[in-house]
């Protein structure tokens, strides 16, 4: 469904600009309708060009004319920029952090306690609509305002309601995994090169190994330990394969890198 509200960003970086063509190409928005601005002038133009929407050098313009308004900043920033818009929002309009570590006490706090908050993480997946975003709100959002935003959000990829409580553990699961992905990737692409094939095509068949993998979890509802039991034949290749990840601490590696990275983000 389409919606007739004016949908701002501050800031418009490449999760910014993901959100914005997740929008455009699902049809829930169109171009006249998404405003946005950011620090320079470049990245405005860049933006407006190539998505054909409606950007300014001022946030409080943005913040003053959305009816959702997300704020795509770094989280260090954001005491800067509500500073700036606190006095151009209306009351009405519903607020929506990307921001890992931001509560929706401490946003809220920032605005005097007068605005909805939406806090949601994104992935940047996104940029080719495969995110994946967790979203809780405040009490203050109602149901209606909370399904609007979840149906922009899932114009990019999945979209699901968390305990703010898990919104650490979704920075850790999704938000920052897909750096743990690609280093995967780069490693096994790495041995196929180290054996003789084109880097190029090394890259290829590891990421589609990769993505066929993670749609054959999603779409069978199977068990991923089921799945790698199905690939591992009695005394075949690629148990010898799992033989040796299990002695070099794959999964407790991967366990400790989720819980430095959730730790990081409860205290930032």
């Amino acid at each position: 469904m389409q919606t007739d509200k004016k949908i701002g960003f501050i800031g418009l970086g490449n999760m910014a600009a993901a959100m914005i063509g997740g929008m455009l190409q699902k049809g829930v928005a169109r171009p006249e309708n998404i405003i946005g601005s950011a620090r320079t002038e470049a990245t405005c133009r860049r933006v407006a060009e190539q998505y054909g929407i409606v950007t300014y050098a001022s946030n409080g313009e943005v913040a003053r004319q959305a009816d959702i308004l997300f704020l795509a900043v770094k989280p260090q920033f954001f005491p800067e920029v509500i500073g700036e818009i606190r006095g151009s929002v209306s009351p009405q309009t519903v607020i929506v952090s990307i921001a890992a570590g931001k509560t929706l006490e401490e946003i809220g706090g920032l605005f005097g306690g007068r605005q909805k908050i939406v806090r949601c993480m994104p992935n940047t997946p996104a940029l080719v609509l495969e995110g994946c975003t967790g979203v809780c709100a405040d009490d203050g959002v109602s149901e209606g305002e909370l399904e609007e935003v979840m149906e922009l959000l899932r114009s990019f990829g999945v979209a699901q309601e968390v305990p703010e409580s898990l919104m650490d553990v979704v920075v850790g699961v999704s938000g920052s995994s897909p750096a743990y992905v690609f280093l995967f990737l780069e490693a096994m692409a790495d041995q196929a090169v180290a054996a003789g094939m084109p880097r190029k095509q090394a890259y290829t068949f590891a990421a589609q190994a990769v993505l066929g993998s993670a749609r054959l979890m999603l779409e069978t509802g199977k068990h991923p330990g089921e799945l790698k039991d199905m690939v591992c034949s009695p005394g075949g290749t690629t148990i010898q394969a799992v033989r040796v990840l299990e002695e070099k601490g794959l999964r407790a590696a991967v366990m400790d890198a989720m819980e430095a990275c959730i730790e990081k983000s409860r205290h930032l």
